[in-house]
């Protein structure tokens, strides 16, 4: 008896990033080619390694023996996590609203504070994520590596520092230092022929849009759609939107908008304009599209020291730091304003 040959197996290549360790294999299903789309074949990942994170090729860790460099674009990468986990003098949970000045920031830090070389570390997840590891002790596990690391200074959003204070995880008073707005960011060319935040609710526009659940600009954002087109726009955006598969919502943050553009996946995202200026000065293929004022949000940055700090004395450096002209030099420099109260 000839036995019937077995259908293959399909696989679905999952290009988005899903969290630090950035490749993923989505779905593994007996299914035809119709359903998969790749003609029944798994398909090695076809992309420029270029734009995968991390985009600082190593400028973000201050480490002064970085040893033995593992580092594979999509595969093996801690694109959010900086510098040497071991012993360090100050620990710094920063929103990820700007991981690419950490670099800057860090360096002139150290040169104003030798006795901190290569011992500031760095964790640039969302803020509400951030949150969340100080309640579980600073503890993360990402694949396959446990560590732990207990912040010693937590920078958000001013409003939620403030709300932390009274919640007795963070030590007042606050310290503002820096504004942003928001963007419409785009691939270059913008194929998806965006002019504003009206072509969001446009039949064939895919968004990548922050997620609400623990991204704070996803209020900012939803404030923003409902001045420009009422909470219909807002509803489209991220209600029916995201039920028909039209708006595609962050797992990490908004590193992750610059990524889905440039990969064909969206045609347009909100971000902080902090971020498109970033992505444009590394020679990414992104633009981006100025809101109005009238329905533009300014974001004030904020930080504290957090209650019971292992290294108190750095927070307040790292603190005073962040306020002075050299610092707020560098956020100029990707966009951000001068706090002024």
């Amino acid at each position: 008896m000839t036995r019937k040959p077995k259908k293959p197996t399909a696989f679905r290549y999952g290009t988005a990033l899903c969290g630090a360790i950035a490749l993923t294999w989505c779905s593994i299903a007996a299914a035809s080619a119709t359903d998969t789309g790749w003609q029944g074949k798994a398909h090695p990942p076809q992309y420029r390694e270029s734009i995968f994170p991390p985009w600082q090729h190593g400028t973000n860790n201050d480490a002064v023996n970085k040893g033995f460099l593992f580092t594979v674009p999509e595969v093996d990468d801690m694109a959010d996590f900086h510098g040497d986990v071991n012993n360090p003098k100050l620990i710094l949970y920063i929103g990820g609203n700007y991981y690419f000045a950490v670099a800057p920031l860090v360096k002139t830090f150290e040169q104003e504070h030798p006795e901190y070389k290569g011992r500031v570390f760095v964790v640039t997840i969302p803020p509400g994520l951030e949150v969340k590891a100080m309640k579980m002790g600073g503890v993360f596990t990402v694949g396959n590596m446990t560590f732990t690391v207990k912040p010693d200074a937590y920078l958000a959003g001013l409003k939620k520092v403030k709300s932390l204070i009274a919640d007795g995880m963070l030590s007042g008073p606050p310290v503002a230092y820096a504004t942003n707005n928001l963007t419409i960011m785009i691939p270059k060319g913008n194929p998806g022929h965006i002019t504003g935040l009206m072509d969001f609710a446009k039949p064939g526009v895919t968004l990548v849009m922050p997620n609400p659940a623990f991204e704070g600009i996803a209020r900012q954002i939803e404030a923003s759609l409902k001045k420009a087109g009422g909470t219909a726009l807002e509803t489209k955006v991220y209600d029916t939107g995201v039920k028909d598969g039209s708006t595609i919502l962050t797992h990490i943050h908004h590193r992750q908008t610059p990524l889905f553009l440039m990969q064909g996946l969206a045609d347009a995202g909100i971000t902080w304009k902090s971020e498109a200026i970033f992505q444009e000065q590394i020679g990414h293929p992104i633009s981006n599209i100025d809101l109005p004022a009238k329905y533009n949000t300014t974001a004030i940055y904020g930080g504290a020291m957090v209650k019971g700090a292992a290294h108190p004395a750095a927070a307040k450096a790292w603190l005073a730091f962040v306020q002075t002209p050299a610092a707020l030099k560098i956020f100029e420099h990707y966009g951000f304003k001068p706090y002024k109260k």
